[in-house]
């Protein structure tokens, strides 16, 4: 969690670097040491073209107010070193100038001579381009495992249930008290049987020995 959270916290850091960087833009002194001068030790077409601008850039003229001016003009009015219908100037010495758009900017000299002599520059400001935004720290994130589905029983149908099941419970067989006296009536005549066979024996006997 907290290495997410350095890993935002460093995102949101770059991305404010970034667009304040953008906005501020850079301070560029044209013609260098030398100045917005008559005759520059480098030419101010090469001091242009070896430099690049972008939007919210500042060129900074230096020179002696009243003596000269900057002025802001068309391309055919560059050509010309035509001072009369500028689209900005720029008079009080050490003077700013912040591009506020991409494409070509025509700067000359107020003076129509030092013009003709080669005080002026062209100046292409290029596109605005975003800059590619470093990639995120990969953190891998371990998904939540799901819960295993509970196997429940089958379903048992009524018509499937064992024959015990649908017998009901056993029940113990019950005693025949009707045969148990039956039994012992039985045998309680065949003992008197016995005896009173036993018993006639015996008159029988005692008679023929009297007899004889």
């Amino acid at each position: 969690m907290k290495s997410q959270r350095f890993s935002g916290s460093l995102f949101v850091m770059l991305v404010l670097g970034f667009l304040l960087g953008v906005s501020r833009g850079y301070k560029f002194y044209v013609g260098g040491r030398d100045g917005w001068a008559t005759n520059p030790s480098e030419r101010y077409s090469h001091w242009a073209e070896r430099n690049r601008f972008q939007v919210n850039d500042t060129l900074f003229f230096k020179y002696k107010k009243g003596s000269d001016s900057v002025l802001i003009v068309s391309k055919d009015d560059y050509s010309s070193c035509n001072t009369k219908n500028p689209i900005k100037s720029l008079t009080d010495g050490d003077s700013t100038f912040i591009f506020d758009r991409s494409g070509p900017f025509f700067f000359i000299s107020g003076n129509a001579d030092d013009c003709n002599k080669g005080k002026k520059l062209i100046i292409v400001v290029m596109a605005v381009r975003q800059k590619p935004f470093p990639p995120t720290p990969y953190s891998p994130i371990t998904p939540a495992s799901s819960p295993q589905p509970t196997s429940s029983p089958p379903a048992v149908s009524p018509d499937a249930r064992s024959p015990s099941d649908s017998a009901g419970p056993a029940q113990a067989p019950s005693t025949n008290s009707k045969s148990g006296s039956s039994g012992f009536t039985a045998g309680s005549l065949s003992v008197g049987l016995v005896l009173g066979a036993s018993i006639g024996v015996s008159f029988l006997l005692g008679g023929f020995l009297r007899v004889v």
